[in-house]
């Protein structure tokens, strides 16, 4: 048996998109802060970072992709 989540409302994915974002925020200043401490150059940090950033920015894309469909169907 499978249930069907019900669609989100468009306000909650403007709240889920700026949840997401200000986790991305949070994670590139973290870590570019722990690069800083452990001197480690900020080019490697990010290179380091770079496939999780790429995760988030495609569920960030798919959550303005759902709220763009949600705000032309209302």
């Amino acid at each position: 048996m499978t249930e069907s989540t019900p669609a989100a409302t468009p306000e909650e994915l403007t709240e889920a998109i700026a949840e997401l974002e200000q986790y991305r925020d949070r994670l590139v200043n973290d870590t570019l802060s722990m690069a800083q401490r452990a001197k480690i150059m900020r080019a490697a940090a990010l290179a380091n970072l770079e496939p999780e950033l790429a995760k988030i920015d495609a569920a960030l894309q798919a959550l303005r992709d759902q709220q763009a469909t949600l705000t032309l169907n209302h």
